[in-house]
């Protein structure tokens, strides 16, 4: 027993279900017919031309962990350290993240001469 062939239902639009609208396109100021925007170049700004600043370098920063393990000391000398403001770090939420060149500088400056 066989059933018999229908066609296919046209593709209906999605009604709206409670409280939302149907989805239209938001128009473009300025548009063109269908939505579309004008081709060609922009229109230059009128107003100083704002320049921009150098970019500076990149600054990589350490956990405490990594500094502790640069330095072969305990994570809590490098917490002793950054409370007492002898190496400058940065708070993030409730950790600290110290700059790679605060480390070096910490280094260069606790090497003392030996006789």
């Amino acid at each position: 027993m066989s059933l018999p062939q229908r066609s296919p239902a046209p593709a209906l639009p999605r009604q709206a279900t409670y409280g939302q609208r149907p989805y239209t396109r938001p128009a473009v100021p300025g548009a063109g017919p269908m939505g579309q925007r004008p081709v060609g170049p922009r229109p230059m700004a009128a107003g100083p031309v704002v320049q921009r600043p150098a970019p500076r370098p990149a600054v990589s920063f350490l956990t405490v962990a990594e500094v502790a393990a640069i330095m072969r000391v305990s994570k809590m000398t490098v917490y002793r350290l950054v409370h007492g403001g002898e190496m400058a770090a940065v708070r993030v939420g409730r950790s600290f993240r110290v700059p790679e060149p605060a480390v070096r500088e910490y280094l260069a400056d606790a090497r003392t001469d030996v006789a």
